[in-house]
């Protein structure tokens, strides 16, 4: 069965608009226009004249909007996030508060990691009280 979907009629093949990229953290989804690339950072593709959203890799994403430079740049930040995030519990300046949450302060806000049964969570809060909002993801590791 080919899962080509560039020669399948009624799929557009420009004029797709990136709504939204989405890091996998490992490659392991099929880009449902070529059927062929396995991709980590998946591009959410609207178009008016078609139902549904499809989920493609990076140069896709490209042909279907018909600016790679955008998808690569799209991918180029996700990749700069996944690294960022890596980092960010290994900088320099974490504290560990009475009760066993560790919290760092930066940029004006103050990013609590707080352990509840099992998994994490954390709390972000603006130095000048303006700002405070829990994660809404739950998370196996700190």
């Amino acid at each position: 069965m080919n899962k080509n979907k560039w020669s399948e009629k009624g799929i557009p093949h420009k004029g797709w608009v990136c709504v939204y990229v989405e890091d996998l953290e490992e490659p392991e989804f099929v880009c449902e226009m070529c059927g062929q690339e396995e991709i980590r950072y998946v591009h959410y593709m609207k178009h008016e004249e078609f139902p549904n959203i499809k989920k493609v890799g990076c140069v896709c994403s490209g042909n279907m909007e018909d600016n790679y430079s955008a998808a690569k740049e799209r991918d180029k930040f996700m990749k700069s996030r996944s690294i960022k995030r890596k980092r960010w519990i290994s900088r320099s300046g974490w504290k560990i508060s009475n009760n066993g949450s560790r919290w760092i302060k930066s940029d004006g806000y103050c990013v609590i990691i707080k352990s509840w049964g099992g998994y994490y969570t954390a709390l972000i809060k603006s130095d000048d009280g303006s700002f405070k909002k829990w994660s809404n993801l739950h998370y196996s590791s700190i």
